[in-house]
């Protein structure tokens, strides 16, 4: 078992499911205390009991701002301090713009751009504080290639890869790394909106990810030397065609 977080404190949002449940199990059992950000009350609190009692259920509804100002406070109150910050969560839109629903566009930026604005802000001031921290958001191949077929959500993703990489200059002075992990389609929930020929086509092709391989990303990423920061960590499915 790799023990190279030990002694650290992570927080991952979106982490009662997919890709972020995935990096949880990952940073455990690197050694890490996780603290699992979701608004999945009684999912959160299972999954806690079943991954041990280095794993701390918070319950923040990233959309509304007056939640997201209790969780840092929430986070240090249940472990006196944090190392790694992983906003995580989002939400994904496809289809034509033309016959798309702008409520439902609104929605999903609000969660996939200023509620990563939001929470990096929260702990940047403590992150700063200690010298020391990594920031690491979950973006998308889709922030640095158009995907024809999503417009709105690779406009999500290239508002955050903008935010990765100016935040990160700005931050460096305190010892702060941000980076991005950008990975194709993973296996997970988000890709509900798929229509289903899609799907069964992308799954037989072998051009999807296990949300295993971008937590395997992920850890690389925050144990590496504090000398390195790894920006951008784009994983593809070798048959995706993109």
């Amino acid at each position: 078992m790799n023990q190279e977080l030990t002694g650290k404190v992570a927080a991952i949002t979106g982490a009662a499911s997919g890709i972020g449940l995935e990096c949880t199990k990952y940073l455990l059992n690197a050694g890490a205390q996780v603290v699992l950000i979701d608004r999945a009350e009684d999912i959160l609190k299972n999954l806690c009991v079943e991954l041990g009692p280095k794993a701390i259920p918070l319950v923040i509804d990233l959309t509304d701002p007056k939640s997201v100002a209790t969780m840092m406070p929430s986070i240090l109150g249940k472990t006196g301090q944090l190392d790694i910050f992983h906003a995580n969560a989002g939400a994904y839109i496809g289809g034509e713009v033309l016959e798309g629903d702008p409520d439902a566009w609104d929605r999903m930026l609000d969660l996939n751009i200023n509620a990563v604005f939001r929470t990096v802000h929260a702990v940047l001031p403590h992150m700063a504080d200690r010298k020391s921290g990594d920031i690491i958001i979950t973006s998308s191949v889709a922030g640095m290639i158009p995907v024809l077929w999503e417009p709105i959500y690779t406009a999500s993703k290239h508002a955050i890869q903008a935010f990765v990489h100016t935040v990160r200059r700005q931050v460096a002075k305190y010892g702060i790394r941000v980076g991005a992990v950008q990975p194709g389609p993973v296996v997970t929930a988000l890709l509900k909106d798929w229509p289903q020929a899609k799907l069964d086509e992308a799954l037989a092709a072998g051009s999807l990810m296990e949300p295993r391989e971008v937590a395997d990303a992920v850890l690389y990423m925050l144990t590496r030397p504090r000398n390195i920061t790894i920006r951008d960590m784009v994983i593809l499915p070798q048959s995706l065609d993109i």
